[in-house]
């Protein structure tokens, strides 16, 4: 009823507090803390996560932040994201600190980029990071994303006071032993562990980690660390039982390092691997010990074979996820395997895969019927005989995504569009003999929500019509570099797709400004449009998109095609080429 307030009046603390704690934005919570003094307080009670651009003076910004949630369990802390503060003459005044506050607190992906003469860029240092430790007591889990100045000294007062921490990433960091080794003496909880491009590190730094917590740890990742060899994980073999995710990426481990992994971790359940030294003796061991293996991830080998990948598949049948990229010596054989033994595969990828053929996919197609994501690239032995079993055996597919594997062509494509009815992502770049009878085919049987032709030069207006007309809950539309495609096409986009939310038209040089108007007239949840080298768009066409679309976040585009009315209407939301035209 007008003019009373029944909620502040009638719930308690910890009910709100509840109803915050749900919220699934930044902007809700923000809306929230609006409301009145009362929801402002509690919504920084319910804040448990907080995301930091380490640009900006982050050493004296992460102590404002300390002092206004006090609940924070987890801290991102990214210098990727360049976020800067005003430099203001004299003494700060309070209320610039309040405008610290509000321009800080971000969810990732979000940036904002001030001229450079009104900001002064800062990293995060050892202060800031001890400021984290003083501040969030009950921190379990903190990011630090290539914050480079930050060493073992601010890492050692994290661990002696954040002994609850589960949960630490230090890649890109300066980190060295000494300050390893006092998260492993303090931080018994710890769980997960990055220390991917941690140069400094060596040996000594991670075996003492691991022989003192290494009970708890699940997860470590570790990648372009020079100095970490064998030796280090022969002692994440003794102490990590538990271990249940290695990432390696290193030309310094050997075969003796994973032999010490397959030993020492039967629970391994996640395994990455990008070390040129290591054979197929390496993945016969896992295949004998880590039966619990999920995912498997072999990148650039040429040491693999395929009698390497037929030992896993035998051995590890509970395989989820296989990726397996730029391994020239895998073929037919070993993923026929996978296909015979590993029934409970929903996601493969073969990427730079020249020597696997059809008849892999066929046995993939018969065995795992569970399959819902097939990643294809460059792998040019692959056709329409494949894509075909899989379609036909995997009819639970939900992700089809090819890129320039020239013999697929519109029958395995069409194939697809019959039988895989729970498809909503489909990507076919650069396959340049499909043509439109494949998407009419995909139009009438599947309810796609993602859509990637680019470089598929043979499809033209019917391809596209049938799927505006078919797939109404269409988000995203990648048709550039199609030159067949003319302004229909985007009416019946418009009318058909009124969910579009990003459309990339790049080189599709008969699209004009008449087929822009028609389909933002009824697209009004466009977010994204990029139509660089369109020839037959003008400036009235971009002006139309940028003043129809109300949600508009980014428009590409040539600088020249740009009115000064609409650059001073929308300039945040214009994007350029490097070079202007």
């Amino acid at each position: 009823m007008r003019g009373h307030d029944w909620i502040n009046t009638c719930l308690p603390d910890e009910l709100i507090l509840e109803i915050l704690r749900r919220l699934d934005s930044k902007s809700s919570h923000d809306a929230c803390s609006l409301v009145c003094k009362r929801w402002l307080g509690l919504e920084r009670l319910s804040r448990s996560i907080l995301r930091i651009g380490a640009s900006g003076s982050p050493d004296i910004f992460i102590k404002f932040l300390a002092q206004r949630f006090v609940n924070v369990k987890a801290v991102h802390i990214d210098e990727r994201l360049s976020i800067s503060l005003p430099v203001t003459a004299g003494k700060r005044r309070r209320r610039d600190e309040n405008s610290l506050l509000s321009l800080k607190i971000h969810f990732a992906g979000e940036r904002n980029e001030p001229k450079e003469e009104e900001c002064e860029p800062f990293c995060l240092t050892d202060s800031g990071l001890t400021a984290v430790a003083d501040g969030f007591a009950k921190l379990e889990k903190l990011s630090l994303i290539w914050c480079s100045n930050v060493t073992s000294f601010g890492v050692m007062s994290l661990a002696q006071k954040c002994s609850l921490l589960k949960s630490l990433d230090l890649q890109g960091c300066y980190v060295g032993d000494q300050g390893l080794a006092v998260v492993g003496q303090c931080c018994k909880q710890l769980e997960d562990l990055n220390l991917r491009f941690c140069e400094s590190l060596t040996d000594s730094g991670l075996v003492t980690l691991a022989t003192e917590c290494g009970k708890s740890l699940k997860s470590l990742g570790v990648a372009a660390c020079a100095r970490i060899t064998d030796k280090s994980l022969e002692a994440v073999g003794s102490h990590c039982k538990n271990l249940e995710t290695l990432s390696l990426d290193s030309e310094f481990i050997s075969n003796k390092g994973i032999l010490a992994i397959a030993q020492g971790c039967p629970l391994l359940k996640v395994l990455k691997l990008q070390c040129i030294n290591v054979t197929d003796r390496a993945l016969m061991a896992v295949g004998a010990s880590c039966l619990s293996l999920e995912m498997l991830a072999l990148y650039s080998f040429q040491q693999f074979t395929d009698e390497g990948l037929e030992a896993i598949a035998t051995g590890c049948t509970e395989l989820t996820h296989l990726e397996v990229n730029g391994c020239h010596n895998i073929g037919t054989i070993g993923l026929e395997s996978v296909g015979k033994s590993c029934p409970r595969l929903t996601e493969l990828a073969l990427l730079y895969c020249q020597r696997v053929g059809n008849f892999a996919l066929t046995e993939v197609g018969r065995g795992c019927k569970y399959l819902q994501a097939l990643h294809l690239v460059d792998c040019s032995s692959i056709g329409d005989e494949a894509i075909c079993s899989i379609a036909k055996g995997c009819r639970n597919l939900k992700k089809l995504h090819i890129r320039r594997c020239y013999e697929v062509g519109s029958k395995g494509i069409v194939a697809v569009g019959e039988h895989c009815h729970s498809l909503t992502d489909l990507s076919l770049r650069f396959c340049d003999r499909v043509r439109d009878e494949a998407l009419i085919a995909v139009g009438q049987g599947c309810p796609l929500k993602y859509l990637n032709v680019s470089g598929c030069n043979q499809i033209g207006d019917a391809g596209i019509v049938a799927v505006a007309r078919g797939c109404p809950n269409l988000t995203y539309l990648d048709v550039s570099v199609l030159q067949n495609l003319r302004d229909i096409a985007l009416t019946e986009l418009g009318e058909g797709c009124p969910l579009l939310k990003d459309i990339v038209l790049s080189h599709c040089h008969q699209i004009t400004d008449i087929g822009l108007s028609h389909l933002v007239k009824n697209c009004q949840m466009l977010e994204s449009c990029h139509m660089v080298y369109c020839p037959s768009i003008t400036a009235a066409g971009v002006a139309t998109v940028v003043s129809s679309c109300r949600n508009i976040k980014k428009v590409l585009v040539e600088k020249w095609k740009v009115s000064p009315r609409t650059k001073r209407r929308a300039s945040s939301v214009l994007s350029y080429l490097c070079v202007d035209l």
